[in-house]
């Protein structure tokens, strides 16, 4: 971390027109963490494996991951080679704007905002349902002989909790963050690799074809899962939402871009780790879980088949301790995901795209965090866990908006390549750039239509009224008021509004440590 690393990526942030507001800190490491920590095999992978298994059982997480893990790779990779060439907070949104317009950008920035907001409600939600799940009946807290509302108000009241912590130590500063998510990565994996290793050697009770043999389990989890279809092909279709909604979130290496040390080298290779690392260690795990599944229709019975499986084959004490790893490392993803959440409301806020943007661009002297952007993230992802307390619904509307604001800049980008967009940055893919942008592009296309599938239609008019919403303050008010992020070269008196704003917070040093 040099200083002359450090002048150069404020020198290409003024370049697009930025002040460096934000405190420059992380390293390839800690942002390579963000991400991988917000994919989080332990959570969306534990919490969704029910998912999975309820489709075409064993050969979901034998042939299921592998396929989306690859798919998730190339969409990654065409989004790197765009972050190298314009490495800011707005990520996407900044993207899309650049390379296709003001319009672009806008529609971008909102469903990336909609994605970040309802991922960060599921995870947390997950997570909250995960541990009581299994921390619940050791403090005589048994949500399963609790009646309904009882249950969802205990959910909800420690999603709230899991909330206000993680705004909290965001608000704190980027070096407390970085911190637990760099301890958070590792957690992940030391924790992937024992929970692995463990049902291996103690639980494993089938042999190895099992991960590729296909039971029809559609309809196993009753309105919570997916309807019973007698066509396989279509029934692993609907489970890879399992692995579709794991594998997101990894556009958070863009948004703490202004945060990170080399920026235009670093983001893109942590954006790109993340989902290679994810995809081994998850795969690995996930063998590991599969394979020791006794029973899977008896598994899925239980309410949650990790749960079963590690209290079925495994010691108690050893039990606990990995539920409790998994539950701190779910934990870590919903912080990184407040992180990744309050990055993006303040590159939009900055640039006048959010009602009241001149409260959440604000950047606190004391910490150089976006405070107010934090705490609005935080709240929105709550309002929405009140709105709809149906997890497959919230990791639908999640992964739908999310994919539809990576596919919008990475379309763009195929337009603009050699046109608007000359200049790649230093990590660029070269002549197959093209060909890896278009397969995502149609990836994503896919994954949104059979994540409208029953039972999932909450998920569909969710996301049918938010567009709706959107075209109509679009086209009534937002469409003649947004500038959209600066362009072009820099005139004597924006540069000297930059270096006022980072003169006014160069002798502030953040509190937090």
């Amino acid at each position: 971390m040099t200083q002359t690393t450090t002048d150069t990526d404020a020198e290409l942030l003024h370049r697009l027109g930025y002040a460096q507001e934000l405190w420059r800190r992380m390293g390839g490491f800690a942002n390579f963490a963000v991400s991988f920590s917000i994919i989080s095999i332990l959570s969306g992978a534990i919490t969704s494996f029910d998912l999975g298994l309820a489709s075409v059982g064993p050969a979901q997480m034998g042939i299921g991951w592998p396929v989306v893990c690859l798919f998730s790779l190339a969409t990654a990779m065409a989004m790197a080679e765009i972050a190298s060439a314009f490495p800011t907070a707005g990520g996407l949104y900044h993207w899309a704007a650049i390379l296709g317009g003001n319009g672009w950008g806008w529609w971008t920035a909102w469903f990336n905002l909609i994605g970040l907001v309802t991922v960060l409600a599921a995870i947390d939600f997950g997570a909250a349902a995960f541990l009581l799940g299994w921390a619940g009946p050791l403090v005589g807290l048994d949500l399963a002989a609790s009646s309904p509302a009882a249950a969802q108000a205990w959910k909800v009241a420690l999603t709230a909790a899991f909330l206000l912590s993680q705004g909290w130590i965001n608000h704190r500063g980027i070096r407390l963050t970085a911190l637990v998510t760099d301890l958070s990565a590792w957690v992940h994996m030391a924790g992937a690799a024992l929970l692995t290793a463990s049902l291996l050697g103690l639980a494993r009770a089938q042999p190895v074809g099992y991960l590729f043999e296909w039971i029809n389990l559609t309809g196993s989890l009753g309105e919570a899962g997916f309807p019973r279809t007698e066509s396989m092909p279509w029934a692993f279709v609907l489970g890879m939402l399992m692995a579709a909604y794991t594998f997101t979130g990894y556009d958070a290496s863009a948004h703490t871009a202004e945060e990170t040390v080399d920026a235009a080298n670093k983001v893109p290779w942590g954006m790109v780790m993340a989902v290679v690392v994810s995809g081994v260690f998850g795969y690995l795990m996930l063998v590991a879980v599969t394979l020791s599944v006794r029973d899977p229709r008896q598994a899925l019975a239980s309410g949650g088949a990790v749960i079963h499986v590690m209290r079925q084959g495994l010691p108690e004490w050893l039990s606990l301790v990995l539920l409790g790893i998994i539950s701190l490392a779910q934990y870590s993803c919903g912080l990184a995901t407040v992180t990744s959440l309050s990055r993006m409301i303040y590159a939009f806020a900055r640039d006048g795209g959010l009602p009241g943007s001149h409260l959440f661009s604000r950047v606190s002297p004391a910490t150089r965090t976006p405070a107010h952007a934090i705490w609005l993230g935080s709240g929105l992802a709550l309002a929405f866990t009140l709105y709809t307390p149906v997890y497959a619904t919230i990791t639908c509307v999640a992964t739908i908006s999310l994919y539809i604001s990576y596919a919008i800049p990475l379309a763009l980008g195929l337009r603009a390549r050699g046109v608007e967009w000359k200049q790649m940055g230093p990590w660029t893919l070269g002549r197959i750039g093209p060909p890896v942008a278009a397969t995502a592009v149609a990836w994503v296309a896919f994954v949104c239509v059979i994540l409208v599938q029953p039972p999932n239609r909450l998920a569909l008019w969710t996301m049918l009224a938010c567009a709706g919403l959107l075209a109509l303050y679009w086209f009534a008010y937002a469409r003649r008021t947004f500038q959209g992020p600066p362009r072009g070269l820099l005139s004597r008196q924006r540069q000297a509004e930059l270096q006022a704003v980072e003169d006014r917070l160069s002798g502030q040093t953040p509190q937090a440590k």
